[in-house]
C-alpha cells in the first residue's frame, strides 16, 4: 500500500439523526449507534438527537469509546442545554484532524425548540471551513424561516474571509429538489446532496441533506445503508465526499 497521500485529497462528511440511541426495534443501544458512526469513516459528522430531550438532557453516546474507535472528537459547547448534554438542542459535531476556532449555538425560529451549531474549523489538509449542524422544524413555514437564517450565517463567513461553508443535518424536508421551504439555502449554496434516508427500514424520503458552498465540489453522496444502520435509528446516515476547489 502506498504511503503517499492522494493527489486529490477528499473530505468525507456525514449527517446522522441517531434518535437518542433508540433503534427501529425500540431498544436504546448507543453501542450500535457508535459502531455505525465509526463505520462511516468520515472526517466530520453532524449528529442530531444526540442528547435526551428532557431532564438533564444527558448525551447518549460514549464519547471516549467513539474517539478510540473512530478518532472523532466532539467540538466543545460552552453552555449546553442541560448539565450532561453533549451538544446544542441535540446537535453534536464530531471532527477529526481539525483545529476548532469557534463554536456558537444558535436558537432557530419556530414553535418547536430547534437549534444549530455553527463551528469554524481549520482542517489539517483543507484549511478554514465553517460547518453548520442543524435539525430543522417539522412545519414548512418554520423551515423556511430557519433556512433564511442559516443562509445568512453561511453568507457571513463568505463575506468575512472567503471561508467556504458546509450545512448538514436532518432538514425534515420530504420533497426532493428544489424545495420551497429550503429556497434560501438552495439560492446561496446550490443544490444539496441528498439520498433516501428515512425511514431506515424502508428508506424513501430524503430528510437528511448536505449543502456545500462553491468552495467544494461534491463528488458523491449516498445513504449508509447496512443491516446495522437499519436497526440503530429510524434514519440512515448520509455521507458526502467533497473536494475543495483549487487543489490540483
Amino acid at each position: 500500500m502506498s504511503k503517499h497521500p492522494p493527489a486529490h485529497p477528499e473530505l468525507v462528511v456525514a449527517t446522522y439523526n441517531v434518535q437518542k440511541g433508540i433503534g427501529t426495534d425500540l431498544r436504546r443501544d448507543a453501542r450500535r449507534t457508535e459502531r455505525v458512526i465509526s463505520a462511516l469513516r468520515a472526517d466530520i459528522v453532524a449528529v442530531q438527537e444526540g442528547d435526551r430531550r428532557f431532564g438533564n438532557r444527558a448525551g447518549v453516546l460514549d464519547l471516549a469509546v467513539l474517539r478510540a474507535s473512530s478518532g472523532l472528537v466532539p467540538v466543545p459547547v460552552a453552555a449546553p442545554l442541560g448539565a450532561l448534554a453533549h451538544g446544542w438542542h441535540g446537535n453534536l459535531l464530531l471532527v477529526r484532524g481539525a483545529a476548532v476556532e469557534s463554536v456558537r449555538g444558535l436558537h432557530l425560529p419556530g414553535a418547536e425548540p430547534r437549534g444549530a451549531l455553527i463551528v469554524d474549523l481549520d482542517l489539517a489538509q483543507f484549511g478554514p471551513v465553517r460547518v453548520i449542524a442543524v435539525h430543522l422544524a417539522l412545519l414548512a413555514r418554520a423551515r423556511r424561516a430557519q433556512a433564511r437564517m442559516l443562509a445568512e450565517v453561511a453568507a457571513e463567513a463568505q463575506e468575512r474571509d472567503g471561508r467556504p461553508t458546509i450545512v448538514m443535518g436532518d432538514m425534515n424536508e420530504w420533497r426532493r429538489w428544489p424545495s420551497p421551504a429550503l429556497a434560501a439555502l438552495d439560492h446561496h449554496l446550490g443544490a444539496p446532496g441528498l439520498a433516501p434516508s428515512f425511514p431506515a427500514i424502508f428508506p424513501r424520503l430524503p430528510l437528511d441533506r448536505i449543502y456545500a458552498s462553491k468552495g467544494f465540489d461534491m463528488l458523491s453522496v449516498a445513504a449508509h445503508d447496512t443491516a446495522l444502520a437499519r436497526r440503530a435509528s429510524d434514519h440512515l446516515p448520509v455521507v458526502a465526499r467533497l473536494r475543495p476547489r483549487g487543489r490540483d
